[in-house]
């Protein structure tokens, strides 16, 4: 009894040394106050931002200034930073405007909603030394910037570990991969979009009216009725290529795409069926033609109408 006492107490002071050697990681309380958001690139997919950023930590040897990383920023410009060190705890305020580098979701354009990510860590700390802690008393954005033609639906903060595959050069990795804190932002914005969305494709649903009124010229002009469509078809190509001018590159198929393919597909549906009129009228069935242009007309305009308030309506929600 006496030697699994003594086995117990040795076991628990092993643990206790081993636990007291590990080192502790240093918190930095950090937060951010968004003062704009400008600039939003949607070809080039960049926008800028500029922002308050505070961090308050104990450990002396932190230097954001000079170790202050932002992942995914093609430029970061410090305008103003003032640090505090007269107390038990390092006050460090800078001022930062970053042009961020992020992706668009842009299948929904221009009913899309977006994330925007800014992110920090520390270049010369991993997680071991450093891990970030969010400050989450306040408001984080100005409540009077705008972004113009968007409205902010939400703004998050957290903390998280960012993983590496590598070790940096470091060879007394056992293997390949590190571990960094690093603070997040993430900005949730909605495109107020009815105005630009009529601006966008008012000229492919004139284009579509024009051939649909092919239906109701004389069948004395049915090379008039062909010509109409012809243009229009080609006013359609010439309006797609126009908006996907100011998108950028997607390997899916966006709703652009899906409402212009829709418009080219009804617009060679009256071509068709100009065609098989025209078939009619040479057969000198020409009450038939103009029954059959009737009944052609009230059914793919309806059709179509349905499509287009089925492929919108999905965008939106």
């Amino acid at each position: 009894m006496k030697n699994k006492l003594i086995f117990a107490l040795v076991l628990l002071l092993a643990c206790t040394a081993a636990h007291a050697s590990k080192p502790h990681a240093d918190t930095v309380k950090t937060g951010v106050y968004i003062t704009s958001i400008h600039d939003i690139n949607f070809k080039d997919k960049e926008y800028t931002i500029d922002l308050w950023l505070w961090l308050k930590y104990k450990n002396r040897d932190f230097d954001f200034v000079q170790n202050l990383e932002v992942p995914q920023a093609k430029t970061v410009t410090k305008s103003f930073s003032t640090i505090d060190s007269s107390g038990s705890k390092v006050y460090l305020l800078m001022k930062l405007q970053c042009v961020m580098k992020d992706s668009w979701a842009i299948n929904n354009f221009p009913f899309d909603k977006q994330k925007l990510r800014f992110s920090i860590e520390n270049s010369q700390f991993d997680s071991h030394s450093l891990i970030f802690v969010p400050d989450t008393l306040g408001k984080h954005f100005d409540p009077r910037f705008t972004l113009r033609g968007w409205r902010v639906d939400s703004l998050g903060i957290a903390a998280g570990i960012k993983k590496y595959e590598t070790g940096f050069g470091d060879t007394t990795l056992a293997k390949p991969h590190t571990e960094y804190s690093n603070f997040k932002v993430t900005l949730k914005i909605a495109r107020d979009a009815m105005g630009l969305f009529w601006k966008m494709f008012l000229g492919m649903y004139v284009a579509f009216l024009i051939a649909y009124m092919c239906f109701y010229i004389h069948t004395d002009s049915i090379d008039s009725r062909f010509g109409l469509s012809v243009g229009a078809l080609f006013a359609v190509i010439g309006n797609k290529y126009i908006i996907d001018s100011s998108l950028p590159e997607s390997t899916t198929f966006t709703l652009v795409d899906t409402l212009h393919g829709t418009t080219l597909f009804f617009i060679l549906c009256i071509i068709i069926c100009t065609a098989y009129s025209l078939r009619l009228i040479k057969k000198g069935q020409e009450t038939k033609a103009r029954r059959f242009d009737f009944i052609c007309a009230q059914v793919l305009l309806a059709v179509y109408l349905l499509l287009n308030g089925w492929f919108i309506y999905g965008a939106i929600d």
